[in-house]
């Protein structure tokens, strides 16, 4: 269904806004011929009123008034399809069941003041709307009616929102593409990943009608870059996170194969690596990490591999199956490749620097956990030593050669020791950097220069829950928020940042979900069995519980971002007591109001 808004301009007012900042003629308002102006809006489904087909509708009764308690979730069967029945306040909603973002059952999900959370990944749904309201995931949860009658629970709902519980949120189109200069955008955003994505579509649902610029150094429209070593060998269509015709309807363009190499803030031109030149009014920086390579000889040659395109990860499951495989680094990345491989390959060897992997992020104890988990699954650890040399024959990787004197048979070579900030070609533009080069920004994502916006991997920005501490955080929940928050205040919404962070890893088929900032924890409380993998791992400083992991606790991660999110402090001495045992038995009465 299409809405046509017809906004009529006066000439004095159209006059100003075809004014560029500086005074001239701007080429990024389209010619006008007349005074009036159109733009589109579409929403799947329409919430006004979704059931003009009635072929299309199913209404059923779903059961009765008293048989849910306030507070109390129900997945219900409409006949075609389920959906989610939620009571709260004395009120009734009913939303999508799935969440849009990998399928988890939203019943097994957080129920806190008018808002559904995602067991498995954090995503918040407003229960009243379905909008989406923290990420991962772009879109929101279908919302349909429902009526009592004589005691009785009815859902009225679309069949086709029934199959596919997902709801692209209204968005604006652009008003004129074709009478615009090829070399002028108002919004440039450099970065086509999560955070840029999002602030392209943000800004189209608030209604924004100007043009859209993004710009990526990749081939490939934005794509679902975690599963690039969770699910090695998926083909860059599979993991898309938006068809090309979505791009095409809401007219956001994206320039793939194309790097900025300077922006000139004074000026407000990007200056792109082929000599390409492009005027902007808004500019969003979201260029993510560049991952670090090794030092050592032989880091050149064929068959090492740092993945950062769906290629790579393509390319290492081809050459890995039945053959040697050694993995130098045990981060997200390192160890995420290695439980993908370790089934395919004959031989996965992991090389780290620590003498356990995640110390620094889950731990010692979470840390010597995961490690006997993957030398059960064959996966071997050579610890405390780093590579001094690949050795080659005939061109082609065939031996790692360690520090510690042993010689690793390789036929594939996959580094994972960590990234930097893809900000280099910003020292010369007068944004703030830091000595890390990370872009410093502040609570609404705004640079030190007006108009310049940064987001994501890149970033560090003041994290609410350690008291607006600068933080990095390149989670992929984050980047998601980091766009949104962008594009509202490119908007002038004064909207700032108040996110928890949420991230989760994925390994022989376990996942660890993680909440909070643990940097600089001094202590881990653990709930639960480390050796059967079933445990609850509370992160510490001083008196004050900053992060929380779990393995197989589901949903007591997204329990615990709730807590947080509502501003409550969870302290040390409690969490043998209370907030373990308000876990356990799904009480959240205490989250009410905030302090500790």
């Amino acid at each position: 269904v299409e809405v046509k808004i017809e906004v009529v301009i006066p000439e004095k007012e159209r006059s100003k806004e075809e004014m560029s900042p500086n005074g001239k003629a701007s080429p990024l308002i389209y010619k006008v011929n007349g005074t009036a102006r159109h733009y589109h809006l579409e929403e799947h489904p329409i919430a006004s009123n979704p059931y003009h087909n009635t072929k299309d509708v199913v209404e059923a009764s779903v059961c009765h008034v008293k048989d849910l308690e306030n507070g109390q979730m129900r997945e219900v069967d409409l006949g075609c399809g389920k959906a989610l029945l939620i009571k709260e306040s004395g009120e009734f909603h009913a939303v999508g069941h799935k969440c849009p973002h990998y399928g988890a059952p939203l019943v097994k999900g957080v129920l806190s003041k008018g808002r559904v959370r995602c067991p498995w990944h954090g995503a918040c749904f407003n229960i009243g709307t379905g909008d989406i309201e923290d990420f991962p995931g772009l879109d929101s949860l279908p919302r349909f009616q429902v009526k009592i009658e004589k005691e009785k629970v009815y859902i009225r709902a679309s069949k086709q929102a029934l199959q596919t519980q997902r709801r692209t949120k209204m968005m604006a189109k652009c008003i004129s593409l074709s009478n615009y200069n090829l070399s002028s955008t108002n919004v440039l955003i450099i970065g086509a990943g999560a955070a840029g994505l999002v602030c392209a579509e943000t800004l189209r649902q608030e209604g924004f009608s100007d043009r859209i610029v993004m710009c990526t150094m990749d081939r490939h429209l934005p794509y679902d870059r975690p599963k690039l070593s969770k699910s090695m060998d998926s083909h860059p269509e599979q993991i898309a996170l938006r068809p090309k015709e979505f791009f095409c309807t809401y007219d956001i363009e994206v320039l793939t194969e194309m790097q900025v190499a300077a922006v000139d803030v004074k000026s407000k031109i990007a200056v792109f690596k082929d000599g390409f030149k492009m005027e902007y009014n808004k500019l969003l920086i979201a260029t993510g990490n560049t991952p670090k390579t090794l030092s050592c000889k032989g880091k050149e040659m064929e068959n090492v591999f740092n993945i950062r395109t769906p290629e790579d990860a393509n390319r290492v499951v081809k050459l890995a199956t039945s053959k040697n495989v050694v993995i130098v680094g045990a981060s997200f990345l390192g160890m995420e490749v290695a439980a993908y491989l370790a089934e395919r390959a004959h031989s996965v060897s992991l090389v780290e620097l620590e003498h356990v992997p995640f110390k620094k992020f889950f731990g010692e104890r979470v840390g010597r956990a995961v490690m006997k988990m993957f030398e059960n699954n064959r996966v071997k650890f050579y610890m405390q030593t780093e590579v001094s040399e690949l050795r080659e024959q005939e061109g082609k990787l065939k031996e790692v050669v360690l520090k510690s004197g042993k010689v690793l048979r390789a036929d594939v070579c996959v580094v994972g020791v960590g990234a930097v900030p893809a900000t280099g070609f910003l020292k010369q533009s007068g944004i703030n950097i830091d000595s890390k080069g990370f872009i410093v920004v502040n609570k609404m994502m705004q640079t030190n220069i007006p108009g310049v916006f940064a987001a994501g991997d890149a970033v560090t920005f003041p994290l609410a829950l350690r008291n607006n501490k600068k933080v990095n955080v390149p989670h992929w929940q984050m980047a998601h928020m980091h766009g949104r928050i962008a594009a509202l205040n490119m908007l002038a919404h004064g909207m700032e940042i108040s996110t928890v962070p949420y991230l989760w890893t994925a390994m022989f088929g376990k996942s660890i979900r993680y909440v909070g900032h643990g940097e600089g924890f001094d202590d881990v409380v653990i709930q639960g069995d480390l050796d059967e993998l079933k445990f609850v791992a509370f992160y510490t400083k001083s008196d004050e519980v900053v992060a929380v992991a779990s393995m197989n606790y589901d949903p007591i991660v997204s329990k615990v971002a709730e807590v947080l999110a509502a501003g409550r402090t969870i302290r040390k001495r409690d969490v043998d007591a209370v907030v373990f045992l308000s876990f356990r038995t799904g009480d959240m009465s205490w989250l009410t109001g905030k302090g500790t």
